[in-house]
Parts: C-alpha cells; sequence; structure tokens
C-alpha cells in the first residue's frame, strides 16, 4: 500500500502505551497498533527499500533480559533501510526522528572510516561538508563522540572532530503528521551521509 502518512491515533497509541505498558493492554490494542503504526511503517519501508535497499520494521518488544525496566514494550516504533548506510525512522508520541547513515559501525568499519578520514584527504573534505550542510539543515548528528582522539591518532589532529565520531549518522525531528514528502526530504537529506558510508567504509565484517 502506499505510505500517506501516521496520523493521530499513531500519538494516541503511544501515550496509552507509556501508561499502561503491559501485555494485556497491547493484545487489547493490537488492531488499533497495526492500523496506525505497523501497517504505515511497513509501507514505509517497501517504498524505503525501492531507493536504499532491504530493511526491515523494527519488533515492538523489549529485551528485557538484562534490563531491570522490564516493561515489555517500545513506546516508540521504528524502521530501517539499506545495504552500509541507509535510512531511518523512528516514531514516538511526541514526534518523529528522520534521516540516515551508518549507525553503531563495527570496529572494522570505525577502522576503515578513520583511515579514510586520516589518509584520504577527498574523504575527510566530503564528510566535513556534508556535516555541515547537514548541520546547517537542522540536523544532529548522532552521538555520543568520544572525548578525545582515538587511539593511535593525534589529538592535534587536523581533523579530529571527524576523528572523534563513533557513528556516522545524522537526525532531525518533524511533526508525527509530516507529510510523506517531508520525510523523502529528510531522507534526500542525508543521501551524501549514505554514499560516504557505502563509498569508503563498507560492509561490516565483524560485530561488534
Amino acid at each position: 500500500m502506499t505510505f500517506t502518512g501516521f496520523g493521530p491515533d499513531a500519538s494516541a497509541f503511544l501515550d496509552e502505551l507509556a501508561k499502561n505498558n503491559s501485555r494485556p493492554f497491547f493484545e487489547a490494542h493490537r488492531a488499533e497498533y497495526v492500523a496506525a503504526i505497523r501497517q504505515p511503517l511497513e509501507d514505509l519501508l517497501g517504498e524505503a527499500e525501492a531507493t536504499y535497499g532491504p530493511g526491515r520494521v523494527m519488533r515492538p518488544n523489549r529485551d528485557v533480559r538484562f534490563s531491570a525496566d522490564k516493561a515489555p514494550y517500545k513506546t516508540n516504533a521504528s524502521m530501517w533501510a539499506g545495504t552500509v548506510a541507509g535510512v531511518y525512522l523512528s516514531l514516538s508520541a511526541e514526534h518523529l526522528e528522520v534521516g540516515g547513515g551508518m549507525y553503531e559501525p563495527s570496529r572494522d568499519q570505525l577502522e576503515r572510516a578513520r583511515t579514510a578520514i586520516d589518509s584520504a584527504p577527498l574523504a575527510a573534505t566530503q564528510l566535513s561538508e556534508v556535516i555541515s550542510s547537514l548541520t546547517a539543515a537542522d540536523f544532529d548528528m548522532a552521538g555520543p563522540f568520544l572525548k578525545t582522539a582515538p587511539r593511535g591518532y593525534d589529538r592535534d589532529h587536523p581533523h579530529i572532530e571527524l576523528l572523534r565520531l563513533k557513528h556516522y549518522a545524522a537526525l532531525t525531528r518533524l511533526p508525527v503528521t509530516a507529510s510523506p514528502d517531508e520525510i523523502r526530504s529528510a531522507w534526500k537529506s542525508v543521501e551524501g551521509l549514505i554514499g560516504w558510508g557505502n563509498t569508503y567504509v563498507g560492509a561490516a565484517l565483524s560485530w561488534p
């Protein structure tokens, strides 16, 4: 189906779930979840996959095995699509977070990214220009960042701010009721970051 956006029912469901995060509530309102959240996310994923590569809608269940918080469900809903880097959307009761790039790169991906920044002037220049453009367009780079230089690099390195990055992804906030075109525009904005990751980093060889 064609993605037409998220309506107020999506916010209402997530707001109620935050107040009553339990299996009985979720099961009693599963049809509302599917209609207001899951199906629109699946529709959006189908559109994203056609442009950016394979992806998935994240499960609503939380992994509570090692958490003191035993609430069974996430109070946001999200999807991802891409090959190496890609696009992302997270829906909460208050807003959307939309963007993309490369989040939580593996160790070997971080090594290749930092090597490119350090030894390939064009790679460093391109990444710096992409980040400057995104920052000017009200995107935030995903954090946290290293507090100092990564091991093996001088803290006075000319590209130290780039070397301190732990993620190569950027996000902006939109209203829950943002139009499909606004979401597509946000994804278009991060295509430079996606291209940088695909070109200079590549697929993970190990995890994490």
